[in-house]
């Protein structure tokens, strides 16, 4: 067997146990018609981000007036990102991506709710007339008596004969009237209150979005400022390296400098050496003796100043090496290695991080 259960609230006029869900279904209806067009939402609903829901043309509509420039999404030419309008229901301003209003999130809850609501709208007769359909409802094991009680206890409509002579006679029952309303009473409060559960959630899912993106820029903020604080550094002891190249550079070009000069000055003494030695020679050849003797007088007097100021100077030992330019790095690598976060300090804290970790670098390098 199977019944109908009919959806649409009862007429204003209406008392007795149908009057509070006639309320409550009124309430309902409320909460499905569209604040633009006055008519029940029509899909896709979209949800905006203030959380109230529109027609997709509505919306679409409202964002037209508001910026007659944008091109549709058929359109050839590129959508304008950032154009806005204001929801109708509370003023809120409503920021679009480049999709428009086919960004917009669509709901379907209450799309479902809709298409349920319209469904149980089509058996409105039923609702209307219950007794006239029940009339059509006869028990299978007595076929001229009519389904009109409920039987609590196995959870199933029956017939008074079943009650009394049949399977039902030890169950607890009541009249299926009362059991139709009441149950039509819950479901419709349970999707009132499921429609009001749902605007708490999407206003949860907003405010955690929120989060992330808050979370997001933080995290690109703090990446930043390691990032600056690393590039201090790096600027610090490139700065210094150049200062200690600049030393290492100038010893190594005044040893040059000298040692060139010693080569030099060598070397002028063994060129008039070698000229002196090239005059003995010729001066041996001379055969006259009394030639002989008085240029040989002039070149042994030149031998001997040149004997006498003869001196092969070298450098000191070691004068070469430049060992001594040596520095200890390796207190220096381990704290670099051990540099972390300073704790106790966050964006709740006394200490703005930007300025304690100019401070850190200072202290860090004072030392050296």
């Amino acid at each position: 067997m199977s019944f109908a259960l009919g959806f649409k609230p009862p007429s204003a006029g209406s008392s007795g146990p149908g009057a509070g869900r006639g309320a409550t279904m009124e309430n309902l209806e409320k909460q499905l018609i569209c604040p633009v067009c006055l008519e029940m939402f029509s899909k896709p609903v979209v949800i905006l981000p203030c959380q109230h829901n529109l027609c997709r043309k509505c919306a679409n509509d409202i964002f037209q007036s508001a910026n007659p420039l944008w091109q549709s999404r058929g359109s050839s030419s590129m959508a304008v990102s950032g154009s806005r309008f204001r929801c109708p229901s509370c003023r809120h301003e409503v920021v679009l991506d480049r999709h428009g209003v086919y960004g917009l999130q669509r709901n379907l809850l209450v799309e479902n709710i809709i298409d349920l609501y319209r469904q149980q709208e089509s058996s409105r007769l039923v609702d209307m007339k219950p007794e006239q359909h029940q009339q059509q409802l006869m028990c299978e094991e007595h076929e001229e008596e009519k389904i009109n009680i409920y039987c609590l206890s196995c959870q199933m409509p029956t017939c008074s004969m079943c009650k009394v002579f049949g399977k039902h006679k030890d169950c607890d029952v009541a009249p299926l009237s009362s059991v139709y309303m009441r149950q039509k009473t819950e479901l419709s409060d349970g999707i009132a209150i499921l429609v009001a559960s749902n605007d708490h959630i999407q206003e949860v899912i907003c405010q955690m979005e929120a989060i992330c993106h808050t979370i997001e820029d933080n995290g690109q903020r703090q990446r930043e400022l390691l990032a600056t604080h690393f590039g201090g550094l790096v600027a610090i002891l490139e700065e210094r390296k150049q200062e200690l190249v600049g030393l290492i550079t100038k010893q190594q070009d005044d040893k040059l400098k000298h040692i060139r000069s010693l080569m030099r000055r060598h070397g002028d003494d063994l060129e008039a050496a070698v000229t002196l030695v090239e005059s003995a020679i010729q001066s041996m050849e001379e055969p006259h003796m009394p030639l002989f003797i008085q240029s040989a007088n002039v070149i042994l007097e030149k031998m001997a100043e040149t004997a006498r100021a003869s001196n092969a100077e070298l450098p000191e030992l070691g004068y070469e090496s430049m060992s001594h330019f040596v520095i200890d790095t390796d207190d220096l690598a381990v704290m670099l290695m051990n540099i972390d976060f300073c704790s106790g300090v966050g964006d709740d804290g006394d200490e703005d991080p930007e300025d304690a970790g100019e401070e850190s670098e200072l202290d860090f390098f004072s030392r050296y």
